[in-house]
């Protein structure tokens, strides 16, 4: 049934225009929504009509980079050995965590992560997984899950060597296995953990299917020193000579630690950056500085958490410091990853998909000072509803299309068990 949204103030999230109207949503796809100027002649039975006074309506949001699989990582206990550097974090956290995963645990990771991205108004995601012990069938099960909750996806597995080729083969299996009835990318771990015959496999894959390439790149320095060390090259020096720069779908996690040659060959390409504040703050890795980087670049939150508006605002604030960023570029940063989706031709990120925030703010709001408020305003809680490819996905706070205590209560049990499997794991 479509839905109207009656008495709505309409904030276009390309031009901030304000327009006071009644919205029309169809669930049809390829219709989106039209603006009428009363709903009176209407036969309303057959609308669900939703009265917005007093509340915003503008496009829903969608997040760059995310990691299902650290889903139930919260509260999780401290590593065997207390990392002392960014190499031993993965090894002592990350990796053992990603090792201890199977099936039943990635579907739960998959379900609460939809659920948090769908109540922070996230309708479409890109994810990047490893579960290298559980690789078959894994991005299957992401994306039934993701589809649940009604939360568009575009997802890829993270290929690496760090387990032996016979791993990494696996890896490359899934993801072709995946993208012969699917959009997504072809993920790779990181630079250092990814030799030239599994990278080469990587680009020729994605190739094969008018993909792209989903990878961290110089996250640590660790990255460049190892580059250095074994390949007598920088990273994305090494990545360009792939090919992986003139793919136009390629995403670029962190790049943190590039130097002016690499800045220019980014800048140059038709390669998206992620950046994920956050991530790299709690990593203590270092900070995203955008001179030189061009406007390709979109927020993630690398699996940190599902509210992207935060991280918007972690972005702005951190970059006072260390980048060059102003009102209207952190929002751009954050509105990018619909840029990047729509000239890639992904489907899933339409013009219905809509969120609607009860902004209670104690100062005029209008489309001259929007991106004050979009700053240090708006926040998650201010979200009431969630529309998703014409269809409520979250409807007065709560979730509409799966059991969200029963999705809940199934997450903490598959908790239980990955905190024991890593308790007793001796991968390190």
């Amino acid at each position: 049934m479509p839905i109207i949204l009656k008495n709505a103030t309409f904030i276009n999230w390309e031009t901030l225009q304000f327009k006071n109207t009644n919205v029309l949503i169809n669930n049809e796809l390829s219709k989106g929504i039209s603006f009428i100027n009363s709903i009176n002649e209407l036969d309303k039975t057959k609308y669900e009509i939703i009265d917005c006074s007093g509340k915003y309506v503008t496009k829903s949001f969608a997040l760059g980079h995310h990691h299902i699989y650290s889903a139930l990582a919260r509260g999780m206990g401290a590593p065997k050995k207390s990392p002392d550097n960014f190499l031993e974090i993965l090894k002592y956290i990350w990796w053992t965590l990603d090792k201890s995963l199977d099936k039943e645990m990635i579907e739960a990771s998959a379900l609460t992560t939809a659920i948090a991205c769908a109540k922070n108004g996230v309708t479409f995601a890109i994810d990047h997984h490893a579960s290298p012990y559980a690789i078959e069938g894994s991005l299957e099960i992401i994306a039934k899950a993701f589809d649940r909750v009604g939360v568009s996806h575009l997802l890829c597995y993270e290929i690496t060597d760090r387990d032996g080729l016979e791993y990494a083969n696996k890896g490359l299996d899934e993801s072709e296995n995946y993208l012969n009835s699917n959009q997504g990318l072809v993920g790779l771990h990181a630079a250092f953990t990814v030799g030239n015959q599994t990278l080469k496999k990587a680009v020729d894959l994605a190739n094969r299917h008018n993909s792209g390439i989903h990878i961290h790149v110089a996250e640590d320095l660790y990255d460049q020193k190892f580059s250095i060390k074994n390949y007598q090259k920088r990273v994305i020096e090494r990545l360009n000579e792939f090919g992986i720069l003139k793919m136009n779908k390629s995403i670029l996690g962190h790049c943190l630690h590039l130097n002016d040659n690499e800045k220019q060959l980014v800048a140059n390409s038709n390669a998206w950056i992620v950046q994920n504040t956050e991530s790299n703050l709690n990593n203590n890795v270092g900070y995203f500085n955008s001179v030189g980087l061009g406007n390709n670049i979109m927020l993630g939150t690398d699996g940190m958490h599902s509210n992207i508006l935060q991280s918007a605002k972690a972005a702005f604030f951190v970059g006072q410091g260390f980048d060059s960023i102003n009102y209207q570029g952190i929002y751009q940063r954050f509105r990018n990853v619909h840029r990047y989706l729509k000239t890639n031709d992904f489907e899933g990120d339409k013009d219905n998909n809509l969120v609607i925030f009860d902004y209670d703010s104690p100062t005029e709001f209008n489309e001259g000072n929007f991106l004050g408020h979009f700053l240090f305003g708006i926040e998650n809680r201010h979200i009431t509803n969630v529309i998703s490819n014409g269809e409520f996905i979250v409807k007065n706070r709560e979730i509409v299309k799966v059991d969200e205590q029963e999705i809940l209560s199934f997450s903490k049990e598959q908790s239980k068990r990955l905190w024991a499997k890593m308790n007793k794991a001796n991968f390190y």
